[in-house]
């Protein structure tokens, strides 16, 4: 028979994330510290609202761009947050989660060879989405001196006649990082000068713990040039609602929502009626989830004092990047002797591209009775490394 498959589909790597946790799902007694999903229930009036809907019969297709009701509700929030306004008729779109998002948009702003710049470490899908798209990946290493932040010199140093698109993902998965205005400053100053375009990730906005987040979006020139990525799952504990948007120019939303027409029709019906009641009514629960993971961030931060373990304090998300080269091997290995003899799953930073290499991803969006239990058996596991190496 002939080869039923498509190489370029093939030759993608799957994630690195979830081997750890196919192990973990059979193993009693096992703590994972490594899925970035709430612990948080979704609050319960944006249930009541799905569950409303429901009840009404509300079960059929909304417009492809989703609910015009959702559109001014998501035009309003990002006024109020970001102090910008997106049409909510021509320049946003509705789609399955914000990792919808970043897939049609790199569809449809690349063509073949274009490349697209991105650094990491950084959330598993642009590279295969970039790839998928027929896009050129161009892979820019962060680094740790910097705090995993984007520099003016490292995007100069990466672009060329072919750079099309930026992704920018901030606040970051897996490393916490933020961007603040300087750093944004600069980055926008390279990006109009080469005129190139931005996807800007944004679905960690809301978890932001050193000032409020700003989107490249606000800065002069920067708006017309900007895709932003936002959801629900991250800020409103909405993870299996499956419910993210795109906000951008009109003449590129106009084609992402075409594409979205074709593939998906629209996003759930249900999840759209709660995220109307989220968007209105849902800042509290927000600011609530927000205190608790500063809380067990600062937790997590102290506790690596005390163990001796380098970490730079991230400012976003809900994840630390502790640094592990001092044990002299690779973050698989570790992260693998770590679930094996102390039965914690974390994820090694090599899953986020290579320059996570000598890092480990922690998620905090557990609870501090899961963390203290977790890094006590951390603290057990590195104090018997650290012998193991003087011992040689």
């Amino acid at each position: 028979m002939r080869n039923p498959l498509n190489d370029k589909i093939v030759n993608v790597k799957p994630s690195g994330i979830r081997k750890f946790f196919d192990i973990v799902s059979e193993m009693p007694d096992a703590i994972s510290l490594g899925v970035g999903e709430p612990d948080f229930d979704t609050p319960w009036h944006v249930r009541d609202e799905g569950i409303f809907s429901l009840e009404k019969g509300k079960t059929f297709y909304t417009s492809n761009a989703g609910l015009m009701g959702l559109r001014q509700e998501i035009s309003a929030y990002i006024n109020r947050r970001q102090g910008i306004t997106y049409d909510p008729a021509k320049e946003i779109l509705v789609t399955v989660g914000g990792s919808e998002a970043i897939d049609v948009a790199l569809r449809c702003m690349l063509n073949p060879g274009e490349e697209v710049i991105i650094p990491q470490p950084c959330y598993v899908s642009y590279e295969p989405c970039a790839v998928m798209a027929d896009g050129v990946p161009v892979i820019i290493d962060l680094k740790h001196e910097n705090d995993f932040r984007l520099t003016p010199e490292e995007l100069e140093a990466a672009i060329t006649d072919k750079t099309k698109v930026l992704v920018l993902a901030f606040p970051n998965n897996p490393t916490g990082a933020i961007m603040e205005r300087k750093d944004l400053e600069a980055i926008a100053e390279v990006i109009i000068k080469h005129d190139i375009y931005v996807i800007s990730d944004e679905i960690y906005s809301e978890l932001s713990y050193h000032g409020d987040h700003v989107s490249i979006a606000t800065l002069p020139g920067m708006k017309e040039r900007t895709i932003m990525i936002n959801g629900f799952s991250k800020s409103y504990a909405m993870t299996g609602w499956r419910l993210g948007y795109a906000c951008g120019p009109e003449v590129i939303l106009k084609q992402m929502i075409k594409l979205h027409q074709f593939a998906i029709m629209c996003a759930p019906t249900t999840s759209q009626y709660a995220a109307i009641e989220a968007l209105r009514n849902g800042d509290e629960d927000v600011a609530a989830m927000r205190e608790s993971y500063n809380e067990r961030r600062r937790y997590l931060l102290h506790v690596f004092r005390e163990m001796g373990l380098e970490c730079f304090e991230p400012f976003g998300a809900f994840y630390v990047f502790p640094c592990i080269k001092e044990f002299g091997m690779t973050s698989d290995e570790f992260a693998i002797r770590f679930l094996e003899e102390e039965k914690v799953a974390v994820v090694p930073g090599t899953a986020f591209g290579d320059s996570g290499e000598g890092f480990l991803r922690i998620s905090y969006a557990y609870s501090l009775d899961n963390l203290k239990e977790a890094l006590g058996r951390m603290k057990r596991f590195i104090t018997r490394l650290r012998e193991e190496k003087d011992k040689n």
